[in-house]
């Protein structure tokens, strides 16, 4: 801006001289002088060529910054909006004082466990699989029929209690029995006993570890979403002995 400044008060400076020259027209010239006066409109002509260039050159950049001012205000109200619709099944950051994730309070699950899961010993060997959250582009393959009003956040909340009771049973089971309580070594057999060959090296819940270890209902709206994990092949079916057993995929 500064150089356009610069030629605009030279432009400024050569017009004045020239008015001076002609206002001194009326007197008749030497020849040098007439000499002169052409050169200065010369110069001026070349003057007002850059002084041409420079605005156009301003003119453009001025269009880039626009474009760029539009490109970062839409960058922008995109994270707001990222940031003020972040799924609620989205680990949060842990507490630095407690240890443990914040999460929002949901309607539908809640990952609080009975007193007995507190006496499970913390093993960072030992692996537990877990079932992987529904992305959108899944949920939204999903039928309307088989969706009904289960909303997005809902169906990943019942994922995250499964999650839950999985990983709340698995730990019981990984432990050995005599670092257990007296309930939990009940429910130490009672897993073993649903055990059969074809869940050897598989994970999987049935409807009493989802009642004894999250808060969520085991009801007809339960069973839909089971039908929508299993659509999304988050989980399978496999019957016997009584039990209707959920294997994660």
């Amino acid at each position: 801006m500064s150089d356009l400044e610069d030629i605009s008060q030279h432009v400024h400076d050569k017009i004045s001289s020239l008015q001076h020259m002609l206002d001194l027209s009326v007197i008749e010239l030497p020849q040098h002088k007439i000499k002169k006066l052409g050169q200065e409109l010369f110069s001026l002509e070349k003057l007002l060529e850059e002084l041409e260039r420079c605005v156009d050159q301003q003119k453009k950049q001025l269009y880039h910054l626009k474009a760029l001012e539009e490109y970062f205000q839409k960058a922008l109200e995109d994270v707001q909006h990222i940031k003020d619709n972040i799924p609620s099944h989205i680990p949060r950051k842990k507490d630095p004082v407690s240890g443990k994730e914040t999460v929002r309070n949901q309607n539908e699950a809640t990952d609080r466990q009975p007193a007995q899961a507190d006496d499970i010993k913390q093993t960072s060997k030992t692996f537990v699989k877990e079932m992987e959250f529904i992305t959108m582009p899944e949920f939204e393959s999903i039928p309307q029929y088989m969706k009904g009003r289960v909303s997005y956040d809902q169906l990943n909340a019942a994922v995250h209690c499964i999650n839950i009771a999985v990983t709340a049973k698995y730990k019981i089971l990984h432990q050995s029995v005599k670092t257990l309580n007296n309930h939990a070594r009940k429910l130490h057999q009672r897993f073993k006993d649903q055990q059969t060959k074809d869940t050897k090296g598989q994970y999987f819940v049935v409807e009493d570890d989802i009642r004894e270890f999250t808060q969520m209902k085991v009801d007809k709206r339960f069973q839909g979403i089971l039908n929508m994990l299993r659509h999304c092949q988050r989980l399978r079916e496999l019957r016997g002995g009584g039990f209707i057993r959920y294997m994660l995929l």
